[in-house]
């Protein structure tokens, strides 16, 4: 085994999508992958004690220990909440359907 494993540490913002390609030890956490890849660097807003983090889709924290080809992805907090946008499309709708008034009977 050579020791190396080769991961990804991707973020996404609403106009431009980073991937930062690295080898690291056998053994790297989370942590020191985001630190040592340069995303920092460009991105100083990425607090990764606080920021939400995930191995392809499922929550990691930042102690996790890394395996070859993982893809790390430092999530953005929400802008919006989903169950309070969905309420209000819901409430919407109903609105629509009452306001809708009659439709006459087209005759032939």
């Amino acid at each position: 085994m050579s020791g190396k494993i080769n991961i990804e540490v991707v973020y996404a913002l609403p106009d431009e999508q980073i991937l930062f390609k690295q080898q690291l030890v056998e053994g790297a956490m989370v942590g020191e992958a985001i630190r040592l890849c340069g995303i920092l660097e460009k991105y100083p807003e990425i607090d990764p004690a606080s920021s939400k983090l995930g191995i392809f889709g499922k929550l990691a924290k930042i102690d996790t220990v890394l395996r070859d080809r993982d893809r790390i992805e430092i999530y953005r907090p929400l802008i919006a909440d989903p169950k309070e946008v969905r309420r209000k499309r819901a409430e919407e709708g109903k609105a629509m359907k009452k306001g809708s008034g009659d439709i006459a009977a087209v005759e032939a």
